[in-house]
């Protein structure tokens, strides 16, 4: 998977900016094993289907304790079912990431919702694949805190995109709602 150089983060309780991206996504595909993290990027998300199987490697959990390697998940993993794999991997995940394979595609949104309601997530969940400034507002709302926009996306429109309300009326991960607090 092609990825942006930059991505736009929005810390909870911080401002939105852009920042560099310091992660590949990879496939799992490779039957050669991990990227060469040595040389070029040297971090990489994996698909969660791949560490359930590779996490016994000595040469994955090396990386992976280094911070090297997150995991994005994809529209049909069961994150409730693998709680126990999610709550090991908060030891040595510095982010995980939910996959849009179609902009269409809401179910990577509840992924984000499980993983900070249920799961009690605190770091960096990350929006990737077919990722529209449509989605965004909705995205920082249910638990993204960083999201790599399609290529043909504008980062700077992007960045405008969370101040167009200042007004909520459901609550959400980052807040309670603002107008019936006010009553």
């Amino acid at each position: 998977m092609s990825a942006q150089q930059q991505i736009l983060h929005f810390p909870l309780g911080g401002k939105i900016g852009l920042a560099p991206n310091e992660w590949q996504i990879w496939s799992g595909q490779d039957d050669a094993g991990l990227p060469d993290l040595e040389h070029g990027s040297h971090n990489v998300l994996v698909p969660f289907s791949w560490w359930i199987v590779h996490r016994q490697n000595p040469d994955v959990l090396a990386k992976a304790k280094h911070g090297q390697i997150g995991v994005w998940f994809s529209t049909d993993d069961d994150v409730l079912k693998h709680a126990e794999l999610i709550e090991e991997g908060k030891h040595y995940w510095p982010l995980v990431a939910a996959h849009f394979p179609i902009f269409r595609d809401g179910r990577s949104f509840s992924t984000a919702a499980i993983l900070r309601d249920r799961l009690g997530w605190n770091k960096e969940i990350r929006m990737i694949g077919d990722v529209l400034i449509d989605q965004l507002l909705q995205g920082a709302r249910v638990g993204f805190d960083s999201f790599e926009l399609r290529q043909d996306q504008d980062l700077a429109v992007a960045q405008k995109q969370f101040d167009l309300f200042s007004v909520t009326t459901q609550n959400s991960w980052r807040s309670k709602r603002t107008l019936m607090s006010a009553l």
